[in-house]
């Protein structure tokens, strides 16, 4: 593959945040070419055998819920042959049975692919008793069992890849309609993870457009509506803290992203629509040097790295009502505020815009998000001495 070097970055302490990467070309050759060793260049070559390597200790996560089987099985064909699939499902169970209809989509499609795979349901005992086990009980619900939510998926997800041993772990939606965009999307993280020279990495994807039907036509939008508003107050909080404008974040909800495994257990988590927009706000809340945390002290000296590449294929997916995007902007937006970084400044222009949407009243409050702690506090000796994944898969320890 070959990218765009980042035109600048922007840094808030231990951070380093890379402005947004361009892919030139999908495919760059195996063989490394000479011209790309001048260090004047502006295209970064990345041979194949270092996106494959990548790929090999990569896991990817799909969070689905009720989604179309036939895009979940393309979302599984776009996936390079190398990466672990961990499908983490919150379908329906009662009446018609839709994880079961999902397990035996994603068995018959890697048993035709030869393909390794997991798929577990988040609210099902075992994935309750794996938590638990480990001692992340703050995850459980009054039941014991998973709490609702994409981000809690995401999080269950993460434990199952560090219990599988991968060094990195993605995240791509059930609801892709193109399985090219899927590949290219997996692509651009080993790419972007192949760059850092700290163990400490995330890469973030910027679709390069998002197709919508308008009149008789498509129209290509560049920017989603949730998207424009919170990278705006990202790049505003930064601003507020090293005194120069910038427009550095262009990923603030970016679903696709991967990570190190080092950063994935590092990291804090929220719940709901705003565990994208709250990965910018940790990194900075724990990595920036406004609070020294020793647990932290580790990463902040090998620093930090963030990436954003912008992919070429359009990103098409089911289209979200307005009370859904609305939610969205809320709970994002309310990381940002309740954040202890957020400056009384930046608040007031946060109550104006949810105001000005009329998402909440005159004399509300955005509401406090839900949080979760790092995975570092997970005992993942005692998870995997009750863990049996080929229960739920064809994947060995």
């Amino acid at each position: 593959m070959r990218l765009e070097l980042p035109k600048y970055s922007e840094r808030f302490g231990a951070v380093l945040l890379h402005d947004l990467q361009k892919v030139y070309e999908m495919d760059g050759g195996f063989q490394p070419d000479e011209v790309f060793s001048n260090p004047f260049h502006v295209i970064r070559h990345i041979e194949a055998d270092k996106l494959f390597q990548i790929e090999k200790d990569l896991a990817i996560i799909i969070p689905t819920k009720n989604e179309r089987l036939r895009l979940l099985e393309g979302v599984l064909c776009g996936l390079p042959h190398d990466c672990l699939p961990i499908v983490l499902s919150n379908s329906d169970t009662e009446a018609i049975d839709r994880f079961r209809l999902e397990c035996q989509t994603v068995e018959n499609y890697c048993c035709y692919a030869k393909k390794k795979y997991l798929i577990m349901h988040q609210r099902s005992k075992e994935m309750a008793a794996l938590v638990k086990s480990g001692g992340y009980t703050q995850l459980l619900d009054e039941r014991g069992l998973v709490r609702n939510g994409k981000a809690e998926g995401m999080i269950a997800g993460i434990m199952l890849a560090r219990l599988m041993g991968k060094k990195y772990v993605g995240f791509v939606d059930a609801d892709n309609y193109f399985p090219g965009s899927v590949f290219e999307y997996v692509r651009i993280f080993s790419a972007g993870l192949s760059q850092s020279t700290s163990p400490y990495a995330m890469v973030r994807i910027q679709w390069h457009s998002k197709p919508k039907i308008e009149g008789e036509g498509l129209f290509f939008a560049k920017w989603g509506r949730v998207s424009r508003i919170s990278n705006l107050l990202l790049n505003r909080l930064i601003s507020q803290y090293t005194a120069f404008e910038t427009d550095v974040v262009k990923t603030g909800n970016a679903g696709e992203h991967a990570m190190s495994m080092e950063l994935a257990l590092q990291m804090d988590y929220s719940a709901g629509f705003s565990i994208e927009t709250h990965h910018f706000v940790n990194l900075m809340e724990r990595f920036g040097g406004v609070k020294v945390l020793p647990e932290d002290i580790p990463a902040m000296q090998q620093g930090v790295y963030l990436y954003q590449i912008e992919s070429r294929n359009p990103h098409l997916h089911d289209a979200k009502e307005d009370g859904h995007v609305e939610e969205m902007i809320h709970q994002s937006l309310a990381v940002i505020f309740h954040s202890p970084l957020c400056t009384e400044v930046l608040k007031t222009e946060i109550l104006g815009e949810l105001r000005r949407l009329h998402i909440i009243k005159k004399h509300e409050l955005p509401q406090i998000p839900v949080k979760y702690g790092s995975l570092q506090s997970l005992d993942f000796a005692k998870a995997a001495k009750i863990w049996d994944p080929e229960k739920h898969g064809n994947a060995k320890l």
